[in-house]
């Protein structure tokens, strides 16, 4: 959502105060509902009347900036990565954590119920040699030590799934989640430092002033843990990408949603594209990228420099969503020309809202041998079946 790259996918939160509150009762539904209202009409409601906005570039400091952003309305923290056992078994994973406050500024309050924002998380795990996708959502609120964020070191909750800082220099973090007989317990550092996507960090997602993110990513992080699918605990490692945004401001009436990708290549390159998909079918020019040298500097990629095609469809069996199914992504400045296929086809999640997000290989089109993994995410496709009431 990237994804999220997620953009501003965190107001999706403000779906389930509407859908009804049992975040009240800390209560996770054993089955996601399906989504009521599409991501667009989401995130283009809300009035950011009072929230800072992400007008100018910033002055980032690390590892303060990995922390929360009181003032901003959306945010969030957004794991995915490719792991294997010893004996090649692969998996793909994702964790994310979205805070959407309810209002710019803190509110004393008199009750330890009292809540200024609400929290959301999303846990995945792709078992491609089981076949399987498993997907689940958590909701809740800041109140009573439910779901929050805290800096130095890192701390992000919802219940028991965290993500907590565990080193300094380099980087790392422990990611925990648990979806009952399926889970994760994985260890990143970070083998490259910090990429500021878009001007200097500030992503704009439109031409209208403030219609953009502060969004910043840890492209390549070294992973090992373990992972748990159908109650066998496997042993892996593998490469993480941590995607990081803030903002306030909402899609544009005219943008459908997004194509997102994050890709490790074994020549040591790492790249981040999103498309921006306009209703009438045609590519934002807000759309762009940014492409990761193996020493780990980078530069960035406008919509141009870019052409991302898709080669065939899936349909979900759900009915009513219709996803692209695998892409070719051509960078010719950079010598690019990618055929990138999921793992699995049905990668799609029925959580607040209905998207699809999950673990891809990457193959050469042009024989030099450039290959890899990663990850993408589609918002919008599922929307044609959503009720406008």
């Amino acid at each position: 959502m990237g994804a999220p790259a997620r953009f501003l996918v965190a107001g999706i939160v403000l779906i389930a105060l509407a859908v009804g509150l049992a975040l009240v009762l800390r209560q996770q539904r054993p089955e996601p509902a399906p989504a009521r209202l599409s991501v667009a009409r989401a995130l283009g409601g809300a009035s950011p009347d009072g929230f800072l906005r992400a007008l100018e570039p910033r002055r980032f400091s690390f590892p303060d900036d990995h922390g929360p952003h009181d003032g901003f309305r959306n945010e969030w923290w957004y794991f995915t990565g490719n792991l294997a056992d010893a004996e090649g078994r692969s998996f793909g994973y994702q964790l994310t954590f979205f805070r959407v406050a309810l209002r710019p500024r803190p509110v004393a309050r008199d009750s330890r119920w009292g809540a200024g924002e609400v929290w959301m998380a999303h846990l995945a795990l792709t078992d491609v040699a089981g076949r399987r996708f498993r997907h689940a959502e958590r909701l809740s609120r800041e109140a009573l030590g439910l779901a929050g964020a805290g800096g130095r070191p890192l701390r992000v909750w919802l219940e028991d799934w965290q993500a907590v800082e565990v080193a300094a220099r380099p980087w790392a973090v422990r990611l925990t989640g648990n979806g009952g007989d399926w889970g994760i317990d994985l260890t990143l550092r970070a083998v490259k430092p910090e990429v500021l996507n878009g001007a200097g960090g500030l992503s704009r997602k439109g031409g209208e002033p403030g219609n953009a993110s502060y969004y910043y990513s840890l492209p390549r992080m070294e992973t090992s843990g373990t992972v748990r699918a159908g109650g066998t605990t496997f042993t892996v490692s593998g490469l993480s990408w941590l995607d990081r945004e803030w903002s306030t401001s909402a899609l544009a009436p005219d943008q459908a949603g997004w194509d997102w990708l994050a890709l490790h290549l074994n020549d040591g390159r790492d790249l981040m594209y999103y498309r921006l998909r306009r209703r009438d079918g045609t590519t934002d020019p807000a759309s762009a990228g940014t492409i990761v040298a193996a020493d780990g500097s980078y530069r960035h990629l406008a919509a141009a420099a870019a052409t991302l095609e898709t080669l065939s469809w899936w349909a979900s069996p759900a009915g009513g969503a219709r996803y692209p199914s695998r892409w070719r992504l051509r960078i010719p400045a950079e010598g690019i020309d990618l055929d990138i296929v999921p793992r699995l086809p049905d990668q799609e999640l029925f959580t607040t809202v209905r998207y699809w997000e999950g673990a891809v290989e990457v193959r050469s089109n042009t024989g030099k041998g450039i290959a890899g993994s990663g990850y993408v995410e589609l918002t919008g496709y599922g929307d044609q079946d959503v009720s406008a009431n």
